[in-house]
């Protein structure tokens, strides 16, 4: 295979090979969807993750995530944007500065470049009516046609009735969170899987104690995946009691949404858009087992550096 940073990966039938690695290799596990600011990021690493999504904070600090080399490989939204007086504003878990409340259409494009020339590879919206104003549709729709020019994604938390339908016809394209305040229609769904990628975040929802919230979040994901779309694996981290790391709870209720061995790695662990695996690596070192969720979260990381110790 192609180089990676350094060192080259053979097939067994390779004679120049001079090693071999025991178990399986994939590019570096992703959690896309996090909040660096509630946690110590440092401890990621560690915990098997090499990729993050960060989904929101004050342009201070995430602007200063990329470039340090103690955090996985950092990817920002920057400011969350919201409605005047809307989520996060009064929800008590975000500083001021985490949110940047967009007044209308005129004020999208700015809001938009204040967050891109920040760093941010993509935006995020609020969609959150059960936790006040959201949104009229042309401002939401101006917030994604300029991000669109801009050549970033938009991804939405949609909260609340028909929140998740309105992300999908604006042109949203990712969901922040697995849709879990209703039952989406078949319909809908069967759309959403064409035109948009979902982040997981089922955890979230009772933390392994799997409430309502749970059970339609679930049920939802199991037709989206079923209708052929894209899920990715993300927890939300810095909600709740959840895992520095890989959540193999996540991924067991992925699993019983109906992903298999190929789509729960892929959701993990995505091919990079370049073909090279970047600056880390997950390796298992396990056999492929018949519980995918453990095996994937006994993955451990290996750099560049520390390759050599791994050769068998």
């Amino acid at each position: 295979m192609a180089d990676a940073g350094g060192f080259r990966l053979a097939s067994e039938s390779d004679p120049t090979a001079s090693a071999h690695l025991a178990g399986t290799i994939l590019p570096g596990f992703r959690d896309a969807h996090v909040h660096l600011g509630l946690i110590d990021g440092a401890a990621l690493l560690g915990g098997g993750i090499a990729v993050v999504h960060d989904f929101g904070w004050g342009l201070e600090s995430a602007r200063t995530w990329a470039t340090d080399t103690a955090l996985p490989e950092v990817r920002i939204a920057g400011q969350l944007l919201t409605a005047p007086g809307g989520y996060p504003t009064a929800s008590g878990w975000a500083p001021s500065d985490a949110s940047r409340e967009v007044a209308g259409p005129d004020d999208a494009s700015a809001a938009v470049d204040e967050q891109v020339d920040a760093g941010a590879t993509f935006i995020k919206v609020t969609l959150n009516s059960d936790a006040g104003p959201v949104f009229d549709d042309a401002t939401l729709g101006a917030i994604v046609g300029h991000a669109h020019e801009r050549h970033v994604s938009v991804a939405a938390h949609a909260q609340g009735a028909g929140q998740a339908a309105r992300a999908y016809s604006a042109g949203i394209d990712v969901l922040a969170h697995a849709p879990w305040s209703e039952r989406l229609p078949d319909e809908l769904i069967a759309a959403m899987a064409k035109a948009m990628s979902w982040v997981s975040t089922l955890d979230i929802h009772g933390w392994g104690k799997f409430n309502e919230g749970f059970a339609v979040a679930n049920d939802n994901v199991r037709r989206f995946h079923a209708a052929g779309g894209r899920i990715r694996y993300g927890t939300d981290l810095g909600n709740g009691p959840l895992p520095v790391g890989v959540n193999e709870r996540e991924l067991v209720a992925l699993e019983h949404a109906g992903l298999e061995i190929d789509a729960l790695a892929a959701a993990i662990a995505p091919a990079p858009a370049s073909g090279a695996f970047g600056q880390r690596i997950s390796r298992i070192s396990l056999p492929r087992q018949e519980d995918p969720a453990h095996w994937l979260a006994a993955a451990r990381l290996i750099d560049h550096d520390n390759l050599e110790v791994h050769l068998a």
